[in-house]
C-alpha cells in the first residue's frame, strides 16, 4: 500500500532533523554560514591561516555561494518537489547519505591544502551531482515537465562551481573569475524564476486573509517570461564581458524590468505582515544589484565588488533567509506570523547588504557587515534551530 508524504514521515523513528529535507539544510547550511563568516572576519584580522587550496577571499565566496546556497537549494527542492510532483519525499537514512555529502564537501574544501588537488573539487561536486539525479528521477517519475528550468539552473550551478575549482587550480583569482559570474547569474535566475512564482502567490493567499481586494499580477504571465528571457540574455553578457559598457547597459535594462516586475505584485501593502513584505525587498535586491553593477562598470562610481555583494548578501542572502524561515513555520505547524526575533533576523541582514555596499568608502563597514550577518544567520540558528530540531505539530 502506498504511503502519503505524512504518514512516511511518522513512520520515520529516527531523529526529527531527517524526517523532512528542509531541516538538515537549512538549519545546518545556517550553522555552517555563521561558522564560514567567524573564520572570514578572524582570517581577515591574521589570526588564522586557512588549510584550504583557495586563497582567502575565493574560500569566502566558494563557501557562501556554492557552499550554503547548495545547501538552501537541496533543503527546498527535497522539499517543493514532492509537493510538484505528487511522489513521496527523501527521509530518514537516505537523507541523511546525502546530507553528509554536503557535509563533506563543506570539510574537504577547507581543509584541501592538505589533501590532494583533485580530491576536494571531486567530494565537493559529488553533492550537487546527485541532488540533481535525484531531483531528475522525481520530475521525470511524476512528469513534471515544467519544472525541469529549475532542475536546468541547478545544472549551471553545479558547472558554474566546477569552473570555480579549475580557475582556482589554475592559479587564477577564483573569487573574480567566470565561474563565480556563473554562478551569481545563476542564482540571481533561481530567485527570479522560484521568486517570480512564490511572491505574488504569497501576497495574494496574505491579502485575501486579511480582507484586501487588491491582488498581484498573477505570476508567470507573458511579462514575467518575457523579463526571464531578457534577463538570461542580460546576464550572459556579464558573465563573459564583465567589464564592456555593454554589459553595463544590459544590467540596467536588467534592472529596470525587474523593479517594473516587483511593482506589479503589490507589496505596498503587505506592511503588516513581516513575513510577506520580506520576500518583496528581498527579491528587490535583483535590481538595486544589477542598477548598481551596471553604474558600476559604465561610470565606476560604485566598486563592482560591493555593488555584487547587493546580489549575494542583499537578493540571495535575504532571499534564502525568507523562504528558511517561512517554510519552517509552515512545516512544522507553527502559526505564518514573523514574531520579533524574526523581524530581527530580516533587519540584520538586510544591514548587512547596505553596510557592505559602503566599505569602500569606510572600511570598517566590512567588520560591521559582517558582524551584522552573524547577527542574522547566528539568529536563525537560535531561534529556528529547535523547531528544525523537534518533530512537527502537524498531524
Amino acid at each position: 500500500m502506498t504511503q502519503s508524504s505524512a504518514e512516511q514521515m511518522r513512520a520515520w523513528t529516527g531523529p526529527a532533523v531527517l524526517s523532512f529535507g528542509f531541516r538538515p539544510f537549512f538549519l545546518f547550511g545556517a550553522l555552517w554560514v555563521t561558522l564560514a563568516m567567524v573564520l572570514w572576519i578572524v582570517t581577515l584580522s591574521g589570526g588564522f591561516d586557512l588549510p584550504s587550496r583557495l586563497d582567502p577571499v575565493s574560500w569566502h565566496a566558494h563557501a557562501f555561494l556554492f557552499g550554503y546556497l547548495g545547501a538552501v537549494l537541496a533543503g527546498f527542492l527535497l522539499t517543493a518537489v514532492p509537493n510538484w510532483t505528487g511522489r513521496l519525499p527523501l527521509v530518514g537514512w537516505r537523507l541523511a547519505a546525502l546530507f553528509s555529502l554536503w557535509c563533506a564537501g563543506r570539510v574537504a574544501v577547507l581543509i584541501s591544502a592538505a589533501l590532494p588537488g583533485w580530491l576536494a573539487p571531486a567530494i565537493d561536486l559529488a553533492f550537487p551531482f546527485v541532488l540533481g539525479a535525484v531531483i531528475l528521477r522525481e520530475i521525470v517519475a511524476g512528469r513534471n515537465w515544467r519544472n525541469l528550468m529549475v532542475l536546468g539552473l541547478l545544472g549551471v550551478f553545479t558547472v558554474a562551481n566546477l569552473i570555480f575549482h579549475v580557475e582556482a587550480a589554475r592559479g587564477s583569482y577564483a573569487a573574480q573569475g567566470l565561474g563565480l559570474r556563473l554562478g551569481v547569474a545563476s542564482a540571481v535566475m533561481m530567485i527570479a524564476v522560484i521568486g517570480g512564482r512564490i511572491v505574488p502567490s504569497f501576497t495574494r493567499n496574505w491579502l485575501a486573509r486579511s480582507g484586501d481586494d487588491a491582488r498581484p499580477a498573477p505570476p508567470m504571465q507573458r511579462f514575467d517570461k518575457a523579463v526571464l528571457l531578457i534577463s538570461i540574455a542580460c546576464l550572459s553578457l556579464w558573465i563573459a564581458m564583465p567589464e564592456r559598457p555593454l554589459s553595463g547597459l544590459s544590467l540596467i535594462i536588467l534592472g529596470l524590468l525587474h523593479l517594473l516586475r516587483l511593482t506589479r505584485w503589490q507589496g505596498h501593502r503587505t506592511g503588516a505582515e513581516p513575513l510577506v513584505w520580506v520576500l518583496h525587498v528581498s527579491y528587490g535586491f535583483i535590481p538595486l544589484g544589477a542598477l548598481a553593477l551596471g553604474a558600476s562598470i559604465l561610470t565606476g562610481g560604485v566598486a563592482a565588488p560591493a555593488a555584487q555583494h547587493l546580489w549575494m548578501t542583499g537578493a540571495i542572502g535575504a532571499m534564502t533567509l525568507a523562504v528558511m524561515t517561512r517554510a519552517t513555520l509552515g512545516h512544522t505547524g507553527a502559526t505564518l506570523h514573523a514574531d520579533r526575533p524574526t523581524l530581527a533576523i530580516y533587519l540584520a541582514i538586510f544591514g548587512a547588504a547596505v553596510a557592505r555596499l559602503g566599505t569602500e568608502v569606510a572600511p570598517l563597514l566590512t567588520q560591521v557587515s559582517g558582524l551584522l550577518w552573524l547577527a542574522a544567520f547566528g539568529g536563525f540558528v537560535m531561534v529556528y534551530g529547535p523547531r528544525l530540531l523537534r518533530p512537527s505539530r502537524k498531524g
